[in-house]
């Protein structure tokens, strides 16, 4: 939201802050400024220019030479290849050794054989809009020679606030200046518009009825679809005389980075930024006498003000006349209706239209405006009738005419802002800091909340109408007296306490164990944003922050993959990734979205930091295989092959899944436990594998990425009490056997079977060799396992350990058909 200096000190008398100061102070209200920007800095050389001739050039057809009297007692030769310069019109001129934006010195040139001692200057090249057809034109009475930004009013600081989707009332200067004046214990008023003789004042008195078609001035108006057009206001005036607006009024629109365009449509856009209210302005011979509030219906098209040839669905909200549409509702008016400059008579427009619907549209057309901007975010219905009395005087100021007595207003009565129970002791826990009724009452009246005593601790507050899309529970006007407090005033340092009797969430728990494994591995935790696009979530914003940003996430790893490819960006190669975040999905009722906390990884590179003790490796399927069993382990589940996710090579990759008992062959744990707390055996909870080349941008010299995900238990599963166990105080006997293992069978499964077979004498499995060649049959392969015996109470035998090894080739051979090696 652009906002500017002088606005505010018009709308803030005694207003001292500087613009540096005021930024300040709205950052520690909760509304940063991006950036302050002293918009009449660069101009300081920029005078008035009257020009006295303009002839045709000599030597050029497309230039013209110009006397200009800029001040200096004589009149100077200007070439000036505009179409648009016209004798006695004033205009901006740059000097011999004046400085333009973008650090251009203006000096002597002789152009065709004639000699320029200055320029006349067109908006693009003050930094004042884009357009560069022409020279830009100056309405009104000007004093040659005298400073361009003073005479205009462009001595200004443009500050510019980064406006949160939920404080709608901060899209205006009020809001803005309402916010100040609070803070600097000052008072507001609505000046009004120079040159205007009468106070702002409309016949507004239909509004607060309950009927959807009314007649008046001339004008009929009827709401169809009033869930999607609540309020719908037109005032009709007669006689105007359309031209350029004065010079305060472009002045103003420049600052605020607003190209001027007809006094008429001028005073609207000055309402919109002055009040927060959009409205239009439709020329009335064009438009009719009839005016439909409805949805589009099939194969209706409309030509829009940027002149582009829309077609419109069933679900959009249009106005129309009689028989087609001329306005986008809340988005865009059409072509054919426009405020021409033959235009004598207008229908002004102010209404209140469903937010969900206007952003639909918006996002359908492509077609973004300040108006929609406004309207997604909620418009007060409160503020209708004063916009409309405002933008009336404003236009009767800048171009006259007559306003018609009546007001033709269609739809609902206008609806009572929220009131909320405030309990002081509920404040004084939440802040950390009593505040007494006082006090809080002078927090929140100058923002415009009427306060009402209940009891000694409890207040009654009602949110005034601007405030009624964002304070509706008693957390949210806590935080209006925290931001009105000062969050720099709390106190900060440590308070007395009660530890809290309830135990830490056993999530809570297994999220540190988990953090403190990936740490102790070598990866950084990372956090991404929730907000994904469209592709990437099924769950859709009411507020999103930017369009590519619309949905909450479905899954975790396309954020690690975003934050992998912003490090390939700046040169990183070895990369190690995680995040534990939550994911969102539609809830099955249309309620409440369903919540999953889930655990996410990514990792390229090198295996370990170069050394020069061995040579580097990349990170690798084994590696990923181990820091899965790892995780694995850590929330009772098991490691099969087979995993399927998102961009994942199929032939690479794994599933985390609830353990099988041993009896099925899955195996358990070398702690005995059968993972039941997982869920039901075989049920999937998560994959790891190979990033697909298609599922990640990287630079050619990166290695392959691998990527897991795994959703963890939200009772944090069930984890025994560690126990202690004293060393063994007996040897273990260690044998190892060859098996031959056909090439596709999984190790795993080998390497189960052997713990199930070898019953309670059998400590370890461990595979430590792979052979396939000569002395192997064909489609094969020889794995070397080491099986290490020990019992608690005495020292095994030979014997002993030679009847379990029988046992366990006698289990294989049934089972699994694997045989010893000879």
């Amino acid at each position: 939201m652009n906002i500017s200096y002088r606005w505010l000190k018009d709308l803030i008398p005694g207003l001292s802050a500087t613009p540096q100061q005021v930024a300040e102070r709205l950052a520690m209200l909760g509304a940063p400024v991006d950036e302050v920007v002293d918009i009449g800095g660069p101009l300081r050389d920029i005078v008035i220019g009257r020009v006295i001739s303009a002839e045709q050039h000599p030597n050029a057809d497309r230039l013209r030479l110009c006397s200009v009297d800029a001040g200096t007692g004589e009149p100077l030769q200007v070439v000036c290849g505009a179409p648009n310069v016209t004798a006695g019109a004033y205009y901006p001129f740059a000097p011999v050794g004046a400085s333009l934006p973008g650090g251009i010195t203006i000096r002597k040139a002789k152009i065709r054989g004639s000699e320029s001692q200055g320029m006349l200057c067109s908006a693009r090249e003050l930094g004042l809009g884009r357009d560069h057809e022409g020279i830009l034109e100056l309405h009104g009475d000007f004093e040659q020679g005298r400073s361009f930004i003073e005479s205009t009013g462009l001595d200004d600081t443009r500050l510019v606030v980064d406006v949160t989707p939920n404080r709608p009332d901060l899209l205006s200067h009020i809001g803005v200046a309402r916010e100040i004046a609070a803070a600097e214990g000052l008072s507001l008023q609505m000046p009004p518009a120079p040159g205007s003789e009468e106070p702002d004042g409309l016949n507004a008195s239909a509004v607060g009825t309950d009927a959807y078609s009314v007649s008046t001035s001339g004008v009929s108006v009827r709401v169809e679809d009033p869930d999607l057009c609540p309020h719908y206001m037109a005032v009709v005036l007669r006689g105007v005389h359309v031209g350029p607006s004065p010079e305060w009024l472009a002045g103003r629109l420049r600052a605020i980075g607003l190209r001027p365009i007809s006094n008429i449509v001028d005073a609207t856009n000055y309402v919109l930024h002055e009040l927060g209210h959009p409205m239009h302005a439709f020329d009335l011979d064009r438009l009719g006498s009839s005016v439909v509030v409805r949805r589009a219906r099939p194969g209706e098209r409309i030509r829009t003000l940027d002149d582009a040839d829309r077609a419109l669905t069933r679900d959009m909200l249009v106005i129309a006349d009689g028989s087609r549409p001329v306005a986008v509702a809340g988005v865009m008016g059409g072509a054919d209706t426009e405020v021409q400059d033959d235009t004598q008579n207008i229908l002004l427009e102010i209404a209140v239209f469903d937010p969900a619907s206007v952003r639909a549209t918006r996002r359908a057309l492509g077609l973004g405006t300040d108006a929609s901007y406004r309207f997604e975010r909620g418009v007060d219905p409160a503020g209708i009738a004063g916009a409309a009395a405002r933008a009336v005087s404003l236009i009767r100021t800048v171009a006259g005419g007559t306003v018609e007595a009546d007001v033709a207003f269609a739809g609902a009565a206008i609806p009572e802002p929220p009131t909320v129970r405030l309990r002081l002791a509920r404040v004084a826990q939440i802040l950390g800091v009593p505040l007494d009724a006082g006090t809080v009452t002078s927090y929140v009246q100058p923002l415009g909340f009427d306060v009402q005593t209940v009891d000694a601790g409890t207040l009654s507050v009602r949110a005034p109408g601007h405030r009624r899309f964002d304070v509706a529970r008693e957390e949210d006007l806590i935080e209006e007296i925290a931001r009105r407090h000062g969050y720099d005033e709390f106190p900060d340092e440590l308070r007395p306490f009660r530890p809290s009797a309830v135990p830490t969430h056993p999530l809570f728990l297994l999220e540190d164990r988990l953090r403190a494994l990936l740490v102790g591995r070598g990866l950084l935790e990372a956090h991404t944003a929730a907000f994904a696009p469209a592709s990437a979530g099924d769950v859709e914003l009411l507020l999103p922050l930017a369009a590519t940003e619309s949905r909450l996430r479905r899954s975790l790893v396309p954020g690690l993959l975003r934050r992998v490819e912003s490090n390939f960006a700046r040169g990183a190669r070895s990369i190690r990734l995680f995040e534990i975040g939550t994911t969102f999905a539609p809830a099955d009722d249309g309620g409440v979205p369903r919540e999953t906390t889930r655990l996410a990884v990514a990792c390229t590179g090198q295996r370990t930091p170069p050394h020069w003790s061995a040579e580097p490796a990349a990170f690798d399927i084994w590696d990923l295989k181990a820091l899965a069993g790892d995780i694995a382990a850590t929330l009772g589940l098991s490691v099969e092959p087979g995993g399927d996710g998102p961009d994942i090579e199929p032939g690479l990759s794994f599933r985390l899944a609830a353990r099988h008992d041993e009896t099925h062959g899955g195996g358990a744990g070398r702690d005995g436990s059968d993972g039941s707390a997982a869920g039901p055996a075989g049920i999937t909870h998560g994959y790891a594998g190979r990033v697909r080349a298609t599922g990640i941008d990287a630079p050619a010299w990166a290695d392959e990425v691998w990527v897991l995900e795994v959703e963890l238990p939200q009772d944090g599963g069930e984890h025994g009490a560690v126990t202690f166990e004293d060393l063994p105080q007996h040897p273990a006997i260690e044998r190892d056997l060859a098996l031959l293992v056909g090439a596709q069978q999984p190790a795993a499964q080998v390497g189960a079977t052997i713990r199930a077979a070898g019953g309670a004498l059998l400590e370890a499995v461990d595979a430590f060799d792979v052979y396939s060649g000569s002395g192997v049959p064909e489609g094969m392969r020889s794995i070397a396992w080491r099986l290490r015996f020990r019992a608690a109470d005495r020292t095994l035998t030979d014997t002993e350990v030679d009847g379990v090894i029988r046992k366990v080739l006698v289990r294989l051979k049934e089972e699994l058909g694997v045989e010893q090696r000879a």
